[in-house]
């Protein structure tokens, strides 16, 4: 089964505001760039998207994969346990519990280990990933509709 490096990143310009997601995936010699922006979003949307968008674009079930994150939102629901009971609790009082849901469907179809980096720091494809996600959020002509986001 093939090892595969996830880097990801989400940004909104503003909170809420236009948001977008950048996502590098490598495997061996492979490398693909995901991105995408939206009109109306978080930041912490943005963060959980990409690792969702990151997942689905697995072609195999079953991956061994590690994700590195500059989103302590992220990493930390998952590697500290929190989302498996906001799960057993119906993600009751829980923000994004869509995107919650979207990311257990499929983080439960491969081997996920998540990794911490600091952001904006001297990690290249977190960084290459910040870029993909601004200039999503930046070009206003290509933004889609968060159709998850509610506003408080």
């Amino acid at each position: 089964m093939p090892t595969i490096t996830i880097y990801t990143d989400g940004s909104a310009l503003g909170n809420p505001g236009p948001g977008g997601y950048g996502v590098v995936l490598l495997s061996g010699s492979h490398r693909k760039e995901l991105s995408a922006g939206f009109r109306l979003t978080t930041n912490n949307r943005m963060e959980l998207m990409a690792v969702c968008a990151a997942l689905e674009a697995l072609r195999f079930e079953g991956s061994e994969v590690t994700i590195f994150s500059d989103s302590k939102y992220v990493v930390d629901a998952v590697v500290k346990g929190w989302v498996f009971g906001w799960e057993k609790k119906g993600f009751a009082g829980k923000k994004n519990p869509d995107l919650w849901m979207r990311f257990l469907r499929i983080y439960r179809r491969h081997r996920v280990r998540f990794v911490w980096v600091k952001g904006h720091a001297d990690t290249v494809e977190n960084n290459r990933c910040d870029q993909l996600a601004v200039a999503a959020a930046n070009d206003r002509a290509r933004l889609g509709e968060d159709s998850g986001y509610r506003p408080e």
